[in-house]
């Protein structure tokens, strides 16, 4: 047995350690998708006709087996009209996507200092109930929304957000957009989501964060007009009831770290750059 195993470590190479290593991210982000949309269901109706098709044949059922393959034929056109969203979003994301491109460099005191305006921004408006919605850009360009706004390209301070979402401001309507150390754009229009799971007291503001946070890797940060409660939305998944200190976090994560791993790409340039120059 141990001879066998050692046989089989022998035999396995640098690309077929990278070949299952890509295989395995699209399996865990496949996983993803399916466990955070309607896709879930979908999914374990297929694996039931899977099944009973692999008994019918058994069985050897020939009508039913004979049915069951024609309906699977058809499946894959079937697929892309039931996910015709689904999968406009992930090819909108794939298309944003700034592949190796990275927010201006600043300093780790500086993006502390962004952070601080904008934590004390989200309390003046929890504490005097204004409604607030603000997307803090990452890797993914959102020049598209930000130009269904007005292009601001300010300083963010605690002031100048202030001043947009007053209510009687004439951009405080809309999503502000920071890119870096600047309000990009303010008064800007989000795709809403299309998560049908979501609680009905959530508004248009709340569903128009969890939308922008599905087709790019924003951190939105979200605050109710008519209660004050701090909510977030990152990769479609809303965080609601936050104190000052947890948006904090959140904000130092994006600033300071990017919010997200390396990419798969640059990843797998890495290795490969490090396997060439051994060889």
């Amino acid at each position: 047995m141990g001879q066998y195993i050692t046989g089989i470590l022998t035999g396995i190479s640098i690309s077929d350690i990278i070949d299952i290593a890509i295989v395995t991210f699209i399996v865990y982000h496949l996983l993803g998708f399916l466990t955070s949309s309607r896709a879930a269901q979908l999914a374990k109706g297929i694996m039931i006709v899977i099944i009973i098709a692999f008994l019918a044949d058994l069985c050897h059922f020939y009508v039913l087996s004979w049915m069951i393959g024609r309906v699977l034929s058809i499946g894959l056109i079937a697929l892309v009209v039931v996910f015709q969203p689904e999968l406009r979003r992930a090819l909108d994301f794939l298309g944003r996507s700034r592949i190796g491109l990275k927010q201006p460099s600043m300093s780790a005191e500086y993006n502390m200092t962004i952070v601080d305006s904008i934590v004390k921004s989200v309390e003046y408006f929890s504490a005097r109930k204004e409604g607030a919605l603000i997307v803090v850009e990452q890797e993914t360009a959102l020049d598209d929304v930000a130009e269904s706004g007005t292009i601001v390209d300010a300083k963010i301070t605690t002031e100048a957000l202030n001043n947009i979402f007053y209510k009687g401001a004439p951009l405080h309507d809309g999503a502000v957009i920071l890119r870096g150390d600047r309000i990009y754009s303010a008064a800007c229009v989000l795709p809403l989501t299309q998560n049908q799971n979501l609680s009905r007291d959530l508004g248009t503001r709340h569903r128009a964060g969890i939308g922008i946070s599905e087709v790019s890797d924003a951190l939105v940060i979200i605050v109710s007009e008519e209660t004050g409660i701090i909510s977030t939305a990152r990769n479609g998944k809303l965080s609601r009831f936050l104190d000052l200190k947890s948006v904090e976090k959140q904000l130092l994560d994006a600033y300071l770290t990017g919010g997200q791993e390396d990419t798969l790409i640059a990843k797998v340039t890495r290795l490969w750059r490090k396997i060439d120059g051994k060889s």
